[in-house]
Protein backbone atom coordinates (compact mmCIF):
# COMPACT_ATOMS: atom_id res chain seq x y z
CA UNK A 1 0.00 0.00 0.00
CA UNK A 2 1.04 3.58 -0.22
CA UNK A 3 1.21 4.92 3.20
CA UNK A 4 1.19 9.15 4.29
CA UNK A 5 2.89 9.11 7.70
CA UNK A 6 3.14 12.71 8.78
CA UNK A 7 5.37 14.03 11.79
CA UNK A 8 6.99 11.04 10.89
CA UNK A 9 10.20 12.10 11.74
CA UNK A 10 9.29 12.80 15.31
CA UNK A 11 9.46 10.40 18.07
CA UNK A 12 6.21 7.82 17.92
CA UNK A 13 5.62 8.49 14.26
CA UNK A 14 9.36 7.27 13.19
CA UNK A 15 8.80 4.24 14.63
CA UNK A 16 5.67 3.81 13.09
CA UNK A 17 7.26 4.51 9.47
CA UNK A 18 9.55 2.09 10.26
CA UNK A 19 6.92 -0.81 11.03
CA UNK A 20 5.60 0.19 7.98
CA UNK A 21 8.39 0.00 5.33
CA UNK A 22 9.39 -3.69 7.71
CA UNK A 23 5.96 -4.83 6.03
CA UNK A 24 7.07 -3.73 2.60
CA UNK A 25 4.57 -0.65 2.20
CA UNK A 26 5.50 2.30 0.23
CA UNK A 27 5.84 5.10 2.92
CA UNK A 28 6.08 9.18 2.42
CA UNK A 29 6.69 10.98 5.79
CA UNK A 30 5.63 14.46 5.42
CA UNK A 31 6.86 16.59 8.27
CA UNK A 32 8.03 20.52 8.51
CA UNK A 33 11.01 19.37 11.03
CA UNK A 34 10.15 21.85 13.85
CA UNK A 35 10.62 19.03 16.47
CA UNK A 36 10.87 16.00 14.46
CA UNK A 37 14.57 15.11 12.78
CA UNK A 38 15.82 14.08 9.36
CA UNK A 39 17.92 11.24 11.10
CA UNK A 40 14.96 9.59 12.45
CA UNK A 41 13.41 8.79 8.98
CA UNK A 42 14.08 5.45 8.06
CA UNK A 43 15.68 5.53 4.40
CA UNK A 44 13.52 3.62 2.57
CA UNK A 45 10.90 6.07 3.04
CA UNK A 46 10.53 9.33 1.35
CA UNK A 47 10.71 12.24 3.28
CA UNK A 48 9.04 15.63 1.92
CA UNK A 49 9.70 18.46 4.33
CA UNK A 50 6.51 20.69 3.85
CA UNK A 51 4.01 22.70 6.39
CA UNK A 52 0.54 21.70 6.55
CA UNK A 53 -0.57 24.84 7.50
CA UNK A 54 0.32 25.27 4.47
CA UNK A 55 -2.56 24.94 2.01
CA UNK A 56 -0.48 24.19 -0.50
CA UNK A 57 0.98 21.23 1.11
CA UNK A 58 -2.79 19.37 1.28
CA UNK A 59 -3.41 19.84 -2.32
CA UNK A 60 0.31 18.67 -3.67
CA UNK A 61 -0.19 15.23 -1.29
CA UNK A 62 -3.97 14.93 -2.87
CA UNK A 63 -2.36 14.22 -6.52
CA UNK A 64 -0.51 11.19 -4.53
CA UNK A 65 -3.09 8.73 -4.29
CA UNK A 66 -2.32 7.41 -0.94
CA UNK A 67 -4.30 4.31 0.28
CA UNK A 68 -3.27 5.03 4.24
CA UNK A 69 -2.94 8.00 5.83
CA UNK A 70 -1.58 7.59 9.35
CA UNK A 71 -1.65 11.19 10.99
CA UNK A 72 0.45 12.36 13.90
CA UNK A 73 1.63 15.74 12.90
CA UNK A 74 0.17 17.60 15.68
CA UNK A 75 1.13 20.61 18.38
CA UNK A 76 1.47 18.35 21.51
CA UNK A 77 2.07 20.88 24.21
CA UNK A 78 -1.08 21.25 26.88
CA UNK A 79 0.58 24.15 28.29
CA UNK A 80 1.17 26.17 24.52
CA UNK A 81 -2.34 25.41 23.87
CA UNK A 82 -3.05 27.00 27.31
CA UNK A 83 -1.21 29.94 26.27
CA UNK A 84 -2.27 30.42 22.26
CA UNK A 85 -5.28 28.07 22.07
CA UNK A 86 -5.93 29.49 18.42
CA UNK A 87 -2.52 28.55 17.68
CA UNK A 88 -2.90 24.99 18.49
CA UNK A 89 -6.09 24.94 16.90
CA UNK A 90 -4.33 26.45 13.13
CA UNK A 91 -2.24 23.04 13.32
CA UNK A 92 -4.44 20.33 15.11
CA UNK A 93 -7.77 21.27 13.78
CA UNK A 94 -7.82 23.35 10.44
CA UNK A 95 -4.58 21.89 9.30
CA UNK A 96 -5.59 18.33 9.91
CA UNK A 97 -9.07 18.90 8.48
CA UNK A 98 -7.68 20.23 4.66
CA UNK A 99 -5.36 17.19 5.13
CA UNK A 100 -8.20 14.34 5.31
CA UNK A 101 -10.71 16.30 3.06
CA UNK A 102 -7.71 16.48 0.73
CA UNK A 103 -6.83 12.88 1.01
CA UNK A 104 -11.03 11.89 1.30
CA UNK A 105 -11.50 13.17 -2.20
CA UNK A 106 -8.53 11.44 -3.89
CA UNK A 107 -9.51 8.30 -2.33
CA UNK A 108 -7.85 7.39 0.55
CA UNK A 109 -9.43 4.04 2.03
CA UNK A 110 -8.55 4.38 5.35
CA UNK A 111 -7.33 6.97 8.44
CA UNK A 112 -5.32 6.41 11.34
CA UNK A 113 -5.55 9.66 13.88
CA UNK A 114 -3.20 10.14 16.85
CA UNK A 115 -5.40 10.85 19.59
CA UNK A 116 -5.42 10.97 23.05
CA UNK A 117 -6.81 9.61 26.13
CA UNK A 118 -5.72 11.86 29.53
CA UNK A 119 -6.75 14.94 27.47
CA UNK A 120 -9.91 14.03 25.62
CA UNK A 121 -11.45 12.51 29.13
CA UNK A 122 -10.40 14.83 31.67
CA UNK A 123 -9.98 14.29 35.08
CA UNK A 124 -12.15 10.50 35.54
CA UNK A 125 -15.54 9.87 36.39
CA UNK A 126 -14.43 6.53 36.98
CA UNK A 127 -11.17 4.56 36.70
CA UNK A 128 -9.73 3.47 34.22
CA UNK A 129 -11.13 5.38 31.83
CA UNK A 130 -12.76 2.98 28.68
CA UNK A 131 -13.72 4.86 24.94
CA UNK A 132 -17.45 5.20 26.63
CA UNK A 133 -16.20 7.53 29.58
CA UNK A 134 -17.45 11.02 29.31
CA UNK A 135 -15.57 13.11 27.38
CA UNK A 136 -14.86 16.41 29.33
CA UNK A 137 -11.07 17.83 28.23
CA UNK A 138 -9.49 20.60 30.23
CA UNK A 139 -7.14 22.40 28.00
CA UNK A 140 -7.42 23.90 24.07
CA UNK A 141 -5.20 20.58 23.31
CA UNK A 142 -7.71 18.01 24.31
CA UNK A 143 -10.59 20.03 22.41
CA UNK A 144 -8.59 19.80 19.33
CA UNK A 145 -8.13 16.07 19.48
CA UNK A 146 -11.82 15.65 20.61
CA UNK A 147 -12.71 17.57 17.55
CA UNK A 148 -11.18 15.35 15.16
CA UNK A 149 -12.42 12.54 16.39
CA UNK A 150 -15.99 13.81 15.64
CA UNK A 151 -14.83 14.72 12.59
CA UNK A 152 -13.88 11.36 11.64
CA UNK A 153 -16.88 10.39 12.76
CA UNK A 154 -18.36 12.64 10.08
CA UNK A 155 -16.16 11.35 7.37
CA UNK A 156 -17.06 7.31 8.15
CA UNK A 157 -20.67 8.14 8.38
CA UNK A 158 -21.06 10.80 5.28
CA UNK A 159 -18.26 9.70 2.81
CA UNK A 160 -17.98 6.09 3.86
CA UNK A 161 -14.35 6.34 4.78
CA UNK A 162 -12.74 4.20 7.73
CA UNK A 163 -11.06 5.27 10.42
CA UNK A 164 -9.72 4.83 13.56
CA UNK A 165 -8.38 6.97 16.48
CA UNK A 166 -5.92 5.82 18.68
CA UNK A 167 -6.26 7.50 22.21
CA UNK A 168 -2.89 7.33 24.00
CA UNK A 169 -1.72 7.44 26.96
CA UNK A 170 1.58 9.25 28.01
CA UNK A 171 3.79 7.42 25.23
CA UNK A 172 7.47 6.85 26.13
CA UNK A 173 10.74 5.20 24.86
CA UNK A 174 13.69 5.57 22.37
CA UNK A 175 13.53 8.89 20.23
CA UNK A 176 11.64 10.69 22.64
CA UNK A 177 13.38 14.26 23.17
CA UNK A 178 13.45 15.79 26.57
CA UNK A 179 12.97 18.98 24.51
CA UNK A 180 11.08 19.61 21.63
CA UNK A 181 8.85 16.56 22.29
CA UNK A 182 8.69 17.14 25.88
CA UNK A 183 7.53 14.00 27.58
CA UNK A 184 7.94 13.73 31.27
CA UNK A 185 10.26 10.55 31.05
CA UNK A 186 13.22 11.99 28.27
CA UNK A 187 12.67 15.42 30.75
CA UNK A 188 13.34 13.67 33.80
CA UNK A 189 15.89 11.18 32.36
CA UNK A 190 17.68 13.62 30.49
CA UNK A 191 18.12 16.19 33.03
CA UNK A 192 19.31 13.07 35.69
CA UNK A 193 21.47 11.80 33.11
CA UNK A 194 23.09 14.97 32.50
CA UNK A 195 23.71 15.43 36.68
CA UNK A 196 20.61 17.97 36.82
CA UNK A 197 17.64 18.18 39.46
CA UNK A 198 14.19 17.54 37.14
CA UNK A 199 11.52 19.64 38.64
CA UNK A 200 8.03 17.79 39.71
CA UNK A 201 4.96 20.58 39.13
CA UNK A 202 3.18 20.58 42.01
CA UNK A 203 2.72 17.74 44.61
CA UNK A 204 3.77 14.94 41.92
CA UNK A 205 0.63 13.13 42.80
CA UNK A 206 -0.81 13.48 39.32
CA UNK A 207 -1.29 10.31 37.72
CA UNK A 208 -0.83 9.06 34.22
CA UNK A 209 -0.84 5.75 32.29
CA UNK A 210 2.51 5.59 30.92
CA UNK A 211 2.95 3.21 27.47
CA UNK A 212 5.90 2.28 25.76
CA UNK A 213 6.24 3.45 22.45
CA UNK A 214 6.65 -0.43 20.97
CA UNK A 215 3.04 -0.88 22.06
CA UNK A 216 1.90 2.02 20.22
CA UNK A 217 3.26 0.81 17.06
CA UNK A 218 1.83 -2.80 17.50
CA UNK A 219 -1.47 -0.81 17.97
CA UNK A 220 -1.20 1.34 14.68
CA UNK A 221 -0.32 -1.44 12.97
CA UNK A 222 -3.54 -3.28 14.11
CA UNK A 223 -5.23 -0.01 13.05
CA UNK A 224 -4.49 -0.31 9.73
CA UNK A 225 -4.87 -3.91 9.47
CA UNK A 226 -8.12 -4.77 11.06
CA UNK A 227 -11.97 -4.23 10.04
CA UNK A 228 -12.30 -1.34 12.68
CA UNK A 229 -13.34 2.04 13.21
CA UNK A 230 -13.91 4.25 16.10
CA UNK A 231 -12.00 5.60 19.09
CA UNK A 232 -9.56 2.79 20.87
CA UNK A 233 -7.43 3.45 24.02
CA UNK A 234 -3.72 2.58 23.80
CA UNK A 235 -2.79 2.11 27.54
CA UNK A 236 -1.51 -0.37 29.96
CA UNK A 237 -4.35 0.28 32.58
CA UNK A 238 -1.45 1.01 35.48
CA UNK A 239 -1.74 4.24 36.78
CA UNK A 240 1.67 5.77 38.04
CA UNK A 241 2.38 9.11 40.14
CA UNK A 242 4.81 11.50 38.53
CA UNK A 243 6.27 10.94 42.22
CA UNK A 244 6.63 7.44 41.38
CA UNK A 245 7.87 7.47 38.13
CA UNK A 246 10.64 9.71 39.47
CA UNK A 247 11.85 6.98 41.88
CA UNK A 248 11.61 4.05 39.02
CA UNK A 249 13.91 6.48 36.99
CA UNK A 250 16.22 7.46 40.02
CA UNK A 251 16.43 3.23 40.15
CA UNK A 252 17.27 2.16 36.94
CA UNK A 253 19.92 5.25 36.45
CA UNK A 254 21.77 4.36 39.72
CA UNK A 255 21.12 7.75 42.05
CA UNK A 256 19.33 8.95 45.15
CA UNK A 257 18.35 12.11 44.75
CA UNK A 258 14.72 13.86 46.55
CA UNK A 259 12.52 15.43 44.11
CA UNK A 260 12.19 19.37 43.79
CA UNK A 261 8.92 20.48 43.29
CA UNK A 262 7.72 23.74 41.64
CA UNK A 263 3.74 25.25 40.90
CA UNK A 264 1.57 22.55 39.57
CA UNK A 265 0.69 23.97 35.58
CA UNK A 266 -2.63 25.42 34.85
CA UNK A 267 -4.56 22.70 32.47
CA UNK A 268 -2.82 19.65 34.19
CA UNK A 269 -5.63 17.26 34.92
CA UNK A 270 -4.77 15.17 38.06
CA UNK A 271 -5.31 11.70 37.34
CA UNK A 272 -5.50 9.42 33.52
CA UNK A 273 -5.69 5.95 33.73
CA UNK A 274 -7.10 4.34 29.90
CA UNK A 275 -8.76 1.06 30.16
CA UNK A 276 -7.27 -0.46 26.53
CA UNK A 277 -8.65 -4.29 26.86
CA UNK A 278 -10.96 -3.01 23.56
CA UNK A 279 -8.23 -3.16 20.88
CA UNK A 280 -6.27 -5.33 23.06
CA UNK A 281 -9.42 -8.02 22.36
CA UNK A 282 -9.57 -6.88 18.77
CA UNK A 283 -5.85 -7.16 18.03
CA UNK A 284 -4.91 -9.97 19.79
CA UNK A 285 -2.05 -8.02 21.37
CA UNK A 286 0.32 -8.82 23.77
CA UNK A 287 0.15 -7.70 27.12
CA UNK A 288 2.23 -4.28 27.55
CA UNK A 289 5.78 -3.75 28.16
CA UNK A 290 6.13 -3.05 31.68
CA UNK A 291 7.46 -0.18 32.71
CA UNK A 292 10.62 -1.04 34.50
CA UNK A 293 11.46 -2.18 31.32
CA UNK A 294 10.88 0.32 28.98
CA UNK A 295 12.40 2.94 31.13
CA UNK A 296 15.56 0.50 30.82
CA UNK A 297 14.80 0.54 26.85
CA UNK A 298 14.55 4.27 27.30
CA UNK A 299 17.82 5.32 29.58
CA UNK A 300 20.39 3.03 27.38
CA UNK A 301 18.89 4.12 24.33
CA UNK A 302 19.39 7.90 26.01
CA UNK A 303 23.24 7.04 27.12
CA UNK A 304 23.77 5.41 23.48
CA UNK A 305 22.82 8.75 21.88
CA UNK A 306 25.07 10.57 24.57
CA UNK A 307 28.15 9.18 24.17
CA UNK A 308 27.86 9.22 19.67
Amino acid sequence: MKVLVTGGAGFIASHIVDAYVERGHSVTVVDNLSTGQRENVNRRAELIVADLRDPRTADMLRGRRFDILNHHAAQIDVRVSVADPAADAELNIVATLRLVQALVTSGVKKIVFASSGGAIYGDPVRVPQSEEHPTAPISPYGCAKLAIDQYLHYYRAVHGVPSVSLRYGNVYGPRQRKDGEAGVVAIFAGAMLEGQQPQINGSGEQTRDYVFVEDVVRANMAATDLDITGPYNVGTGIETSVNALYAALCKVIGITKPAVHAPAKPGEQMRSILDASRLWRAAKLQPPVALSEGLQQTVDWMRSVAVR
